[in-house]
């Protein structure tokens, strides 16, 4: 399959890409960093840079790249995990307005199928847990799959040296139910240990 990974330099994006190439699939990984084109390139996908705030961009790459899936693993989250309540308010435009961009160059696409990243656990009431519900039921209304992943741990997560509480999953573990989940019907797919 044609795969148009959003995200694709993520924590997830890098577990994902050598999986879904090793899979057979063509991956177009996007990413709004220059600096990260080619590290995306590096790990086997075909980088496209766009920022999914940029809405006709986002039609125009999509409609180049022609893809069979959309994965939604977008997050706008900090490096410094003490400082993700900051960020609240970006992730959650990123999960709001982000994708309701690709659902919407999808739709222009051809309306691939599309998967998208949610959390397993209940976050606090706010805009990152109204963004979540939001990005849940658009994801759903188009007929897609709502990957639903516990707290990521191992390499390059905010969890590389600890184990953290239930529910969670093993970075690399995530990557492969993910590619996994490409055939599931539309739903919500838990990913956790």
């Amino acid at each position: 399959m044609r795969i148009f990974l959003a995200g694709a330099s993520g924590v997830i994006g890098r577990a994902l890409i050598p999986r879904l190439v090793a899979d057979g699939h063509v991956v177009g990984g996007m990413t709004r960093s220059v600096a990260k084109t080619e590290l995306v390139k590096g790990l086997g996908a075909e980088p496209i840079l766009c920022d999914v705030f940029d809405r006709d961009a986002l039609i125009q790459a999509l409609g180049d790249f022609k893809p069979d899936v959309i994965l939604n693993e977008l997050t706008d989250l900090p490096d410094d995990a003490t400082r993700i309540g900051a960020h609240a308010e970006l992730n959650a435009r990123i999960r709001t307005e982000g994708n309701q961009n690709l659902i919407e160059a999808a739709r222009r696409a051809g309306s691939p199928k599309i998967l998208a990243q949610t959390v397993a656990w209940q976050l606090p009431d706010g805009p990152d847990a109204l963004a979540v519900a939001e990005l849940e039921r658009s994801v759903l209304a188009e007929g897609g799959v709502v990957l639903s992943y516990g707290q990521f741990y191992g390499p390059g997560t905010y969890n590389e040296k600890q184990v953290p509480a239930e529910p969670r999953i093993h970075i690399d573990r995530a990557a492969e139910r993910t590619v996994q989940a490409l055939r599931e019907p539309s739903g919500v797919v838990v990913i956790t240990d």
